[in-house]
């Protein structure tokens, strides 16, 4: 099937519903356009109206947009597309969506809990926890959802552990994490006329959460972000609740669908498989890295120019809006070769599916990094021919490449 411009409308979520290989085919030829292309914004209720944003789909403008924060900023929004109206501000306002000089303070205060140190202490927890659900798998037998019984629950349990988030609130963190990244997905939204109210409910629900968690002690992470001294001040209840919605959304969602995707991905190329069962722990680096490459967990980012500037032979102006598409740059020809091709021994070819480098880099990553070898290493040496059977089930959503449900077989 040949894609043609007109064919393209990232803001219309039935794009985002089309098979594999049109959306490879469509960024393949926005990558090939020699301006960036711009793109209207979607109608949504409870946003401020927009004069549309230019879709970055090339690795190297993804690069250097990330290199200069100064330029292309978060502060007005990186989550959204729109400009959304105030009260969104009160759950979903956390570092992720600040420059610094303020980001840089609050972002040294989260980081002390994903240290390469701090996670190697988690380590052991993350290993026994992965025991337990291929237990719990196998106990089940073949036929349940890859999604619900692997995928989701090792992340889920980590991060909550992290913040001293008790079993008891598992489902309720969940319930709010797929609200809250559900794009307009009626599994998690059935009355489209009150998005804006769920997903002002999911945060508060979230916030609540974490305030009475701060009052009970918490764990590490709530310990830090409550002890926290920021230019002489304590972070405020709102601000707390902002980055536990951010820390728990992110450290749940992501990592859950970087595993599903794994899954279908070595189901599809046994090949690679064998590859990797031939020597899983000389390949597994390698292979999560490409799993990571290629599911490309969170679509885009956005970003907002607060200033004209030049980049790659076109102007952009103040307040113009960029999409950063990771997915698309991760399948950029002029950096992966034959980049379509999942492989393993893959090397050299950097990814951005944890983002460009820069202040905003994953704050996360060397934990999912850890999570997904951990859940991978223990599949393969006990269920070495576990596969997903028939086609996932995808989130609506142009942001994040979220898989709902996946039927395995071992």
């Amino acid at each position: 099937m040949t894609v043609s411009l007109s064919d393209i409308d990232l803001s219309d979520l039935s794009f985002w519903e089309r098979p594999m290989v049109e959306r490879e085919e469509a960024f393949a030829l926005l990558r090939a356009q020699p301006a960036p292309v711009r793109f209207t914004e979607p109608d949504i209720s409870f946003a401020l109206p927009g004069t549309g944003y230019y879709a970055l789909v090339r690795h190297a403008d993804i690069v250097e947009a990330s290199r200069n924060p100064e330029i292309f900023s978060s502060a007005r929004r990186a989550t959204a597309i729109h400009d959304l109206t105030p009260e969104f501000g009160e759950y979903f306002g956390s570092m992720i969506n600040m420059d610094d000089p303020r980001h840089a303070r609050l972002r040294r205060i989260v980081s002390r809990a994903f240290t390469p140190r701090m996670i190697g202490n988690v380590e052991a927890d993350v290993r026994a926890e992965a025991a337990r659900i291929v237990d719990d798998l196998i106990a089940k037998g073949p036929g349940c959802d890859f999604v619900t019984e692997v995928a989701t629950r090792l992340p889920l349990k980590i991060i909550c552990d992290m913040m001293g988030i008790g079993a008891e609130h598992y489902q309720t963190v969940f319930d709010a994490s797929n609200v809250i990244l559900s794009g307009n997905d009626p599994e998690f939204l059935e009355d489209l006329s009150r998005t804006a109210e769920r997903l002002l409910s999911a945060g508060k629900c979230l916030q609540d959460l974490v305030v009475s968690l701060a009052a009970e002690g918490g764990g590490p992470l709530i310990t830090a972000l409550t002890g926290a001294d920021i230019d002489g001040e304590k972070l405020t209840l709102r601000e707390l609740g902002s980055f536990f919605i951010l820390l728990v959304v992110a450290g749940n969602e992501t990592t859950r669908n970087a595993i599903s995707h794994g899954l279908k991905l070595f189901t599809d190329h046994p090949e690679q498989r064998a590859l990797l069962l031939d020597d899983l722990e000389g390949r597994l680096p390698g292979a999560i890295e490409e799993i990571i490459r290629l599911a490309s967990p969170v679509a885009w980012m956005r970003r907002t120019l607060t200033r004209d500037h030049e980049m790659n032979g076109h102007l952009y102006r103040e307040g113009d809006k960029v999409l950063l598409y990771y997915w698309a740059a991760n399948r950029d020809e002029a950096v992966f070769t034959d980049p379509l091709r999942f492989d393993i021994r893959r090397s050299g070819e950097p990814h951005v599916a944890f983002g460009g480098p820069g202040p905003h880099f994953c704050l996360g990553a060397h934990l999912a990094r850890r999570e997904i070898s951990v859940m991978f290493r223990e599949l393969f040496t006990r269920l070495p021919h576990i596969r997903s059977v028939g086609e996932p089930v995808r989130l609506r959503s142009s942001f994040v490449n979220g898989i709902k449900h996946l039927e395995c077989d071992f």
